[in-house]
């Protein structure tokens, strides 16, 4: 049997679709459709039915899924990792939102640079990164969405607690986390508001799990990176909600103020997403323990 069917076979049945496979083979749609109809013939049995959304692998498909993807996965590991485990450097490409990998990924996977690894990374949300890794641009991607489907694994990598924080001027105004607790969400009305996007997704968040309520005014300021916001307040430009691994040196150092400490912080998950089957790849297997192991301790 021709290996590349199989290939194109196990390709589609982690993709669950016929579209979104040939974009990861570099075939066309009616290509794989082809391989697809081949194998069947070969074998017999239908693989495929066609859905919704794509396709859903038949009884018979996803017991041969089941059996045929390791040893797929393990000649990939071969040709790519080379005969002589010790001989060749590896690059990692890696995907994250900026913050998180230059003040948490880079520096933990910084040890790994004396063994040979090397490291290229790319920016983005978190759609785009996933897709980008299910397309082969990105090894190992940090990300806030949990992917679904086969194509891609996830693993959860940490929590980060969610700040609500502001210059000191404005704490004294709103007088601390006491008199906010007595006034209520209201009284952060007159307070500008500083956030990474026009739709406020982490204030609003914020505001979701603490008030239960939704912000009532527009940024003043919006800026792409957290650590921009977090020079905004510093400065006094209004308030901001932002990982407190970001902002726990400000905090220390008094530049910023928590203005509320609930009971409850709101909390995010971070993952660690890799294609399915790619953590029999050495260099990647070996990034993504040290950064577990790592973030054990944030």
């Amino acid at each position: 049997m021709d290996l590349s069917l199989l290939r194109t076979f196990v390709t589609v049945h982690r993709a669950g679709s016929f579209t979104r496979a040939a974009a990861l083979l570099g075939l066309s749609q009616p290509a794989v459709t082809s391989q697809i109809r081949t194998l069947e013939r070969q074998l017999g049995r239908p693989l495929f039915v066609r859905c919704a959304r794509g396709v859903t692998a038949t009884t018979f498909g996803d017991e041969l899924a089941h059996k045929a993807a390791p040893h797929l996965d393990a000649l990939t590991e071969i040709t790519e990792a080379g005969l002589d485990p010790d001989s060749p450097t590896r690059t990692l490409h890696l995907g994250g939102p900026p913050e998180f990998t230059a003040e948490r990924a880079l520096p933990a996977l910084s040890p790994l640079i004396a063994q040979g690894l090397s490291i290229r990374t790319a920016f983005g949300a978190a759609d785009e990164l996933l897709n980008g890794l299910a397309a082969g641009h990105h090894d190992l991607t940090v990300t806030t969405a949990r992917p679904r489907g086969g194509l891609l694994t996830a693993t959860p990598l940490c929590d980060e607690e969610h700040v609500l924080i502001a210059a000191p001027r404005w704490a004294d105004r709103l007088g601390g986390p006491d008199g906010l607790r007595a006034r209520g969400v209201r009284a952060l009305d007159p307070v500008p508001l500083v956030e990474v996007h026009e739709s406020l997704p982490l204030i609003a968040r914020y505001w979701a799990a603490v008030f239960d309520a939704k912000p009532t005014g527009a940024a003043a300021v919006v800026a792409g990176d957290l650590r921009a916001v977090l020079a905004c307040v510093t400065a006094g430009a209004g308030l901001a909600v932002l990982p407190r691994y970001l902002c726990a040196e400000a905090l220390a150092g008094g530049a910023v103020v928590a203005l509320l400490d609930p009971p409850v912080p709101p909390l995010r998950t971070y993952f660690l997403a890799v294609r399915t089957g790619t953590l029999g790849l050495p260099h990647i297997a070996r990034a993504h323990e040290w950064l577990l192991r790592t973030a054990a301790d944030w």
